[in-house]
């Protein structure tokens, strides 16, 4: 059921989302809002890309086309800047004037070059939002690529009308890399439904491991690979199920032989989460960086024992917790975490995670969510038609 949400006024809007790929957390968020956009009365439509995605992707977009009144339109994106990204903002230009949008809102880096650079109609008022996702935010300060990428965020910021933070963490980049440009800002946490704050029943063989995630070495898994040959060197018999997709999976699989962890690595494609967290006794997360990952707002949820790195906005996800988190890159540290939980007395672990669960479920969500991202776009057409802003409510960041 999704949870009812107000609109921040009273204008029922028309509001394209733009993303490149249907996967992964991004794209559960766009579900989301869409979602709760459609039933607080607003007209909805979605451009992401054709290329990926696969299966599950057609069908996660046919089962939300109910609330897409302004339909799906899927065309070829590529990952990093090509030629075709003109042919590709010229598509989103042209959808946006046939629906008559007045929100044009991109996720992530491709969407959100999309979303503010596709020229508008002469004479139509539409505003453009921005979500970040980490992406182009997570390079290391001072190389090339970051100083690249946020020099061309900070040309796009003076074509963006509110930016919707999902975490306090890429929030900070932003000021600190981008600089603030006048610009309506928010911090909007992503949000979880109560059903998913309901128990996982064990399965009756759990793996004493599991990663959910793309298969890509940013996630940190050849860091999880050591720090698991590390564990089976000192006697324990633990076995690791590694579950999605990703460009580096070949490169894992050798790895995994190579340090003699072929028959204690079970891999298994992209599913859903909850059946896939009652087959692991802890979840590992061992990111170099995030911003803020849905995996760990949906394991925290689920009372899941968790083992995860302390790096972008997961220190906000664990809040009083967050000196449980270990540093990335650190295969020592990582299975040292993990040995202690593995050790721990089963009662206090339950009850350390259920009190991670209560904290996530005040503090993260779905509904707050949805109202939050309309209340930004409230802002920016107050903004653009010289009203006064309405004040900042805690939690969120004015301007950006």
């Amino acid at each position: 059921m999704v949870p009812s949400v107000s609109p921040a006024d009273t204008i029922s809007h028309r509001i394209l989302h733009v993303f490149r790929a249907p996967v992964g957390g991004l794209f559960r968020h766009v579900v989301d809002l869409a979602r709760l956009q459609a039933a607080a009365g607003h007209a909805v439509g979605i451009v992401c890309d054709a290329t990926t995605g696969g299966e599950r992707a057609v069908q996660a977009l046919s089962d939300l086309a109910p609330c897409l009144a302004l339909g799906v339109t899927r065309i070829a994106m590529r990952r990093n800047p090509h030629l075709s990204d003109l042919a590709c903002l010229r598509a989103v230009a042209a959808r946006a004037d046939a629906v008559a949008a007045d929100v044009l809102h991109g996720h992530g880096a491709k969407g959100g070059v999309y979303a503010r650079l596709a020229p508008a109609a002469a004479g139509r008022p539409m505003i453009r939002a921005y979500t970040p996702h980490g992406g182009s935010y997570n390079y290391r300060p001072g190389t090339l690529l970051h100083r690249l990428y946020m020099g061309a965020e900070g040309i796009l910021a003076r074509r963006t009308d509110v930016f919707l933070f999902e975490s306090e963490y890429v929030a900070g980049r932003h000021r600190a890399y981008v600089g603030s440009h006048g610009r309506v800002g928010r911090i909007v946490h992503n949000g979880l439904s109560e059903a998913e704050f309901a128990p996982v029943t064990p399965s009756a063989d759990p793996f004493e491991l599991l990663y959910v995630g793309e298969l890509r070495e940013a996630k940190g898994l050849p860091v999880l690979l050591q720090a698991l040959a590390r564990l089976r060197a000192e006697g324990r018999e633990v076995r690791l199920l590694m579950v999605g997709s990703g460009p580096d999976a070949g490169l894992l699989q050798a790895s995994a032989e190579a340090l003699g962890l072929a028959g204690a690595i079970a891999f298994e494609p992209a599913q859903a989460i909850r059946p896939v967290l009652a087959r692991g006794r802890i979840m590992v997360v061992p990111s170099f960086a995030e911003s803020l990952p849905y995996v760990v707002l949906e394991a925290a949820a689920a009372a899941q024992p968790m083992v995860a790195t302390d790096v972008g906005g997961i220190p906000e996800i664990f809040g009083d917790a967050a000196g449980d988190l270990v540093p990335a890159r650190d295969p020592v540290a990582l299975q040292h975490a993990i040995a202690r939980v593995l050790d721990e007395a089963p009662e206090r672990r339950r009850a350390r995670f259920q009190a991670l669960s209560d904290s996530v479920r005040q503090r993260f969500s779905m509904e707050r969510m949805g109202a939050d991202v309309l209340s930004g776009y409230a802002a920016a057409f107050r903004a653009r038609a010289g009203r006064p802003a309405l004040p900042a409510e805690p939690g969120r960041v004015e301007p950006a």
